[in-house]
């Protein structure tokens, strides 16, 4: 994938130099430079490794009973936040960490190379910390969501839940934070109460991702584009003005496909951001509530079924899309000076992922150049 054909730049007959950790040449096969090491790939496809932008992959328990119910008719709402906020404050850190790993092991064996974590089932000072410095074990993107929901003990004390997470929750989070990010939607946090949070956070130096549109029409994505965020995520139900303002910005829409399959709610549509020239990415969404999944080619597949993405619209959304909703030029491509961070598909062309959905055509994944099977810190 480069300045080849199609939306994924795809060469054929190709080869990549890989030199102290970062991609050193790229081109036709028979003119590959001498190297130290060489691996024949057979005629497989390489890709970038995806570069998922929106999880929430620290916490406690899981909601397997809320998923049952759900599909047999119970309506989503985002209230079971809070059975997961009980979980994970009465895990341990040893826990916690232990349960992440395991996710990010699984979502590297599916290609995943670089990954966004927040936090938000702590909602108290304390266990917020805590989720952030276990996610910074594992990834430089970490976000800081105390404003998911209002702490069930505070809920009828929503003002001052608020002056928390603009205050000494930030305060404790923005030194092991690179973004934050809230939740504006019924049940969670309306525009005002976003903004301010969102605003005491750029002021504290933090970058800005949002939660926006899952549920309803908000105003949340006009306050996202108004403010510089960097990525609006869900975007289920965006209107024609939310559309021509993305279309104005540098902020991305961040689409996360598994949580309309484990929610039924309707599926967003890429045909409008298309038309616009919005740019847009794929995530997982990973949480315990609405999307457990860890796998970028189960969304490429729905993304392509149900979204009226092209293979190659949605491969490259999951991969440089995911690297532009974090701002990164490193990840996400398969050029000199990236990062040489690849997956090696089963298979002889990537819209293979799109074309046999729930197969595990990832084969074989390096991050920094090493191959690997395990996801190691940092």
């Amino acid at each position: 994938m480069g300045d080849g054909e199609g939306a994924l730049g795809l060469r054929r007959d190709a080869a990549v130099v890989i030199d102290a950790g970062r991609v050193a040449w790229v081109g036709a096969a028979a003119d590959a430079p001498a190297a130290d090491l060489r691996t024949d790939a057979g005629g497989a496809a390489m890709i970038p490794g995806f570069v998922d932008s929106h999880t929430h992959a620290v916490f406690g328990g899981d909601r397997a009973a809320e998923f049952d119910a759900r599909m047999s008719g119970a309506p989503y709402t985002a209230g079971g936040i809070r059975s997961t906020v009980a979980a994970t404050r009465a895990a341990s850190a040893e826990e916690l960490t232990a349960r992440t790993r395991h996710l990010l092991d699984e979502a590297l064996r599916q290609g995943t190379t670089t990954v966004e974590i927040k936090s938000g089932y702590g909602l108290d000072v304390a266990t917020e910390r805590r989720l952030l410095e276990v996610a910074a074990r594992f990834t430089d993107e970490v976000t800081f969501l105390g404003a998911h929901v209002v702490a069930p003990e505070m809920a009828d004390r929503r003002g001052d839940y608020v002056d928390l997470v603009a205050g000494p929750m930030l305060e404790a989070a923005a030194p092991l934070a690179r973004w934050i990010d809230a939740f504006c939607e019924e049940g969670a946090f309306d525009v005002d109460e976003t903004r301010r949070i969102l605003t005491a956070g750029r002021d504290a130096g933090l970058g800005l991702r949002l939660h926006a549109n899952q549920l309803t029409r908000s105003g949340a994505a006009a306050l996202g584009v108004e403010l510089g965020a960097a990525s609006i995520d869900h975007c289920t139900f965006l209107s024609d003005e939310d559309v021509d303002a993305l279309a104005g910005s540098d902020t991305v829409a961040t689409f996360v496909p598994g949580a309309e399959f484990s929610t039924r709610q309707p599926y967003p549509r890429v045909d409008r951001l298309r038309d616009a020239g919005v740019t847009w990415a794929l995530a997982s969404d990973c949480n315990p509530g609405s999307s457990f999944t860890t796998s970028l080619p189960f969304c490429i597949a729905l993304a392509v079924r149900d979204m009226g993405a092209t293979p190659g619209e949605a491969i490259r959304a999951a991969t440089a899309g995911g690297a532009a909703a974090l701002r990164r030029t490193d990840v996400g491509r398969i050029e000199v000076g990236a990062r040489a961070d690849l997956a090696l598909l089963d298979a002889p062309d990537p819209v293979h992922l799109a074309y046999r959905p729930g197969v595990p055509l990832v084969s074989r994944v390096w991050r920094g150049g090493v191959e690997t099977r395990m996801w190691r810190d940092g």
